[in-house]
C-alpha cells in the first residue's frame, strides 16, 4: 500500500511538474514570435518529456538499464498509439504538412539509427553523444526556421505577455523541482513493485512507467486539441518522440556508467514495434494530411494488444501463442494492406497536383 501511495504520489508531481514547466516555457518562447507548431514540436514536446529525461538519468545513474530504456521506447510506442489514437477519437486531428515532409520522416530516420546503435547490445557514450548532438542541430534548426515564419499576431502575444516574465520563469524552475521529486519516487515505487510482482524491470519500464513519464503528454494533446490547436495536439507527440530518442536516451547513454544494456527482447520485438509505430504515422497522417476518428481507433487497439502481449509474455500465459499468431498472420497484414491501399490515391493526387 505504501508503495502504491508513493507511485501515486511521484505521478502526481510529474504532472504538476510538466504543467508548470510547459506553462512558463510557452509564455517565455511567444515572447520571441515562435508558430504554435513550432511550440509544439520544441517548447511543448521536450517540456512535457521532461518526466521521460529526468527518470531514464536517475535509472541510468542507479544502473537500472530496463527502465532507462523501457522507459523511452515504451513511452514512443504509447505516445504514437495511445495519444494520438484517443485525441483522433474525441476530435479528428489535422496534420501541418511540415510534419509530413519533415518530423515524421525523421522521426522514423531515428528510430531506424536508434536500432542500428543498439545492435550491439548496448547504448554506450559514443552512441548517446551522437543522439544528443542530433538534438542540438534539430532544436537549433527548428527555431531558426520558426524565427523566419514567425507571425505578427504572434508578436502582439509577446507584448503583452512581457510583463509576466518572472512568474513564468517561477513556473519553469519550479516545473523542474517537482520533475526531479516526483521521478524518484515514481521510479523507485516503480522498481519495489516490479520486485514484488515478479515482473522484469524492462516490463514495467514499458508499461507502467513509459505511461506514467508520458501522462503529461496525454493531457497535453488532448487539451490542444479540444481548443482546436491541432498542430500542437500532433506536433507534441512528434517532437516528444524525437526528443526521447535524441536528448533522453542520448543523455542517458552519455552519464550511464557502463552504457545502457540492450535485452535480446529488446532487440527482437519492442524495438522494432516503435519503429513499425513510427513508419505508420506516415500513411495515416498522409491521407487527406489528417487522422480520422476510424483511424484513431486503429492506433488505440494496437495499444491495447501490445500491451496484452507484454502482459501475456510477463506471466508465460498459455493464450501467448495464439494471440501472437493472429496478430503476426491477420491482424498486421490487414492493416499494413488497408493503409496501402489509402495512401497510393492519395499519392497519386498530391504527385498530379505537383
Amino acid at each position: 500500500m505504501v508503495t502504491l501511495l508513493l507511485l501515486a504520489l511521484g505521478l502526481v508531481l510529474l504532472i504538476a511538474g510538466a504543467e508548470g514547466l510547459v506553462r512558463g516555457a510557452s509564455r517565455l518562447a511567444l515572447q520571441v514570435g515562435i508558430s504554435p507548431l513550432i511550440i509544439g514540436l520544441t517548447v511543448v514536446a521536450f517540456g512535457t518529456s521532461a518526466p521521460e529525461l529526468v527518470v531514464s538519468i536517475k535509472a541510468a545513474l542507479d544502473d537500472q538499464a530496463g527502465i532507462a530504456i523501457g522507459n523511452v521506447v515504451g513511452s514512443n510506442i504509447f505516445n504514437v498509439l495511445f495519444i494520438l489514437g484517443i485525441s483522433a477519437l474525441i476530435v479528428p486531428l489535422a496534420v501541418a504538412q511540415q510534419l509530413i515532409r519533415l518530423d515524421i520522416p525523421l522521426m522514423i530516420g531515428i528510430s531506424l539509427l536508434m536500432l542500428l546503435l543498439a545492435l550491439d547490445g548496448s547504448i554506450g557514450r559514443l552512441d548517446g553523444g551522437l543522439l544528443f548532438l542530433g538534438l542540438v542541430v534539430y532544436t537549433g534548426f527548428l527555431l531558426w526556421q520558426g524565427r523566419r515564419q514567425s507571425e505578427p499576431a504572434e508578436t502582439e502575444v509577446s507584448e503583452s505577455a512581457r510583463s509576466h516574465w518572472g512568474i513564468d520563469v517561477l513556473f519553469v524552475a519550479g516545473g523542474l523541482a517537482m520533475l526531479v521529486a516526483g521521478s524518484r519516487l515514481f521510479v523507485d515505487a516503480a522498481v519495489v513493485l516490479a520486485t514484488w510482482l515478479g515482473v522484469s524491470e524492462q516490463v514495467i519500464g514499458l508499461t507502467v512507467v513509459a505511461a506514467g513519464t508520458s501522462l503529461p503528454e496525454v493531457v497535453t494533446s488532448i487539451v490542444a486539441a479540444l481548443r482546436g490547436q491541432r498542430d500542437i495536439a500532433v506536433g507534441n507527440v512528434v517532437g516528444s518522440n524525437i526528443f526521447n530518442l535524441l536528448g533522453v536516451l542520448g543523455l542517458a547513454g552519455l552519464i550511464a556508467p557502463a552504457g545502457i544494456a540492450v535485452t535480446d527482447a529488446m532487440l527482437s520485438l519492442d524495438i522494432p514495434v516503435m519503429l513499425a509505430v513510427a513508419v505508420a504515422c506516415l500513411p495515416i497522417c498522409f491521407t487527406a494530411s489528417a487522422i480520422n476518428r476510424w483511424e484513431g481507433a486503429v492506433l488505440l487497439g494496437y495499444y491495447v494488444a501490445y500491451t496484452a502481449y507484454l502482459i501475456l509474455a510477463a506471466t508465460q500465459h498459455d493464450a501467448l501463442a495464439g494471440f501472437s499468431t493472429l496478430m503476426l498472420y491477420f491482424v498486421l497484414p490487414i492493416t499494413g494492406l488497408t493503409l496501402t491501399v489509402l495512401a497510393v490515391p492519395e499519392l497519386r493526387r498530391t504527385t498530379k497536383r505537383a
